[in-house]
């Protein structure tokens, strides 16, 4: 695996021509396997002899993975991602009545309202400068990333520093030193965040789970608390951040399908479902790890081998999305329901916060297409710089242009 990312998708052809499921070689020569079939990928989510928990990691167990491996938080941070069993089901209920349908459904205005006063702040933006703005950083980023904050009751000066320190933990291509660094001061800066709520109770996320905790005689340790907020913060805007990102790219790069959707003949749900699958964004999650030696389609995975969870390649798998998985297409039958891709996970894992970032992302296309109808990409897609890493996949930014022929401000 490169860990410099790029794109993934002529390198995931190639990989699913050979088979459904890969050996790979991680950062530091670990080695690993990488399941990339859409079948394949939907049987290994949710096979009862495969675990999150990095006790079943042998060469973890056995030492021989250093402190400062890029990848090494996927494996030990303590919270969801990383039980199995009593404990996952424990912390997961913890959180999951703050993602019902009902609670979900009751933030549209206020993500309405977020969205709307965004997208003023890019036309300001365009406006003042050349008539360009990076979307990435100016929409795609504060929307999920301040609506995860509301909800865990961090404080506005928290977030960019979140969203840089997030970025460095999840990517894979840093060095031993920064990685152990950006671990240490994203820690620090969340028992700062617990602290403060703890301190000032709220309505909100992080003072509940705190309740839980005091209120259970440690039914949510220390380390737990802080790997759930850390979980929580990171899934719940690099994720959506990626899923707005690929989108618009796509979107832009495909008017036909956009005239669809803003015709009324596909929806923008419909254009979110299409790039869950065409592009996920995420390309290949760490880990699972098989507790016996394990047959999937044919390969041999060996127990206690770090799997990469390859949905960027499963949702282009021909035998499952038919000859043309290449194609963006917002009217593809079955583009209304999550069974048709595995973007958001499968099984007991399956993202709790799926329905959010699905409301995000549809309501974040509708008010900028609805207000934009003409924006386009200010270079050419060839020319946008990729993601850091393998695990996300989107682009680094996302320069556009909001109206075609815009001149320079004056001055």
């Amino acid at each position: 695996m490169d860990p410099a990312g790029g794109c993934p998708h002529a390198d995931n052809a190639g990989l699913l021509a050979r088979g459904a499921v890969a050996s790979v070689v991680l950062p530091g020569g670990v080695a690993g396997m990488a399941v990339l079939g859409h079948d394949a990928l939907k049987e290994f989510l949710a096979h009862p002899d495969v675990a999150k928990d990095a006790r079943h990691f042998t060469e973890l167990a056995e030492g021989r993975i250093p402190d400062g491996w890029p990848l090494r938080t996927f494996a030990t941070v303590r919270g969801m991602t990383t039980a199995d069993g009593d404990d996952h089901r424990r912390l997961r209920s913890l959180v999951a009545s703050a993602f019902t349908a009902r609670r979900v459904a009751a933030l549209r205005p206020r993500i309405e309202t977020v969205t709307a006063g965004l997208l003023d702040g890019v036309e300001r933006a365009a406006a003042e400068g050349d008539g360009t703005v990076d979307l990435r950083a100016r929409f795609a980023l504060p929307l999920p990333m301040g609506v995860i904050c509301e909800l865990l009751g961090v404080e506005d000066r928290h977030q960019d520093r979140l969203h840089r320190l997030s970025s460095r933990v999840v990517a894979t291509d840093t060095g031993p030193e920064e990685a152990v660094a950006a671990n240490r001061e994203l820690v620090s800066l969340l028992e700062t965040v617990a602290a403060a709520r703890a301190e000032q109770p709220g309505d909100d996320l992080t003072s509940a789970l705190i309740a839980a905790r005091d209120e259970g005689g440690g039914r949510l340790g220390r380390q737990e608390l802080i790997g759930t907020l850390l979980l929580l913060i990171i899934a719940g805007h690099e994720t959506t951040l990626n899923l707005i990102t690929n989108a618009v790219r796509a979107l832009c790069a495909h008017r036909d399908q956009l005239g669809l959707v803003r015709s009324g003949r596909a929806g923008w749900a419909d254009a979110v479902e299409e790039t869950l699958r065409w592009d996920s964004p995420v390309s290949y999650f760490p880990f699972r790890y098989p507790t016996r030696d394990l047959t999937l389609d044919g390969t041999v995975i060996p127990r206690g081998t770090p799997v990469l969870a390859g949905y960027s390649a499963a949702g282009r798998d021909k035998t499952a999305h038919g000859p043309d998985a290449d194609r963006f297409d917002v009217t593809r039958p079955g583009r209304d329901t999550a069974a048709r891709h595995l973007s958001l996970g499968h099984g007991p894992h399956y993202c709790l916060g799926a329905p959010l970032a699905r409301m995000e992302a549809t309501i974040a296309l509708e008010q900028l297409f609805t207000r934009f109808p003409e924006l386009d990409l200010a270079v050419p897609r060839a020319g946008l710089p990729r993601h850091a890493g393998f695990v996300g996949n989107s682009t680094g930014t996302l320069p556009v242009r909001l109206r075609p022929g815009t001149a320079p401000a004056a001055g």
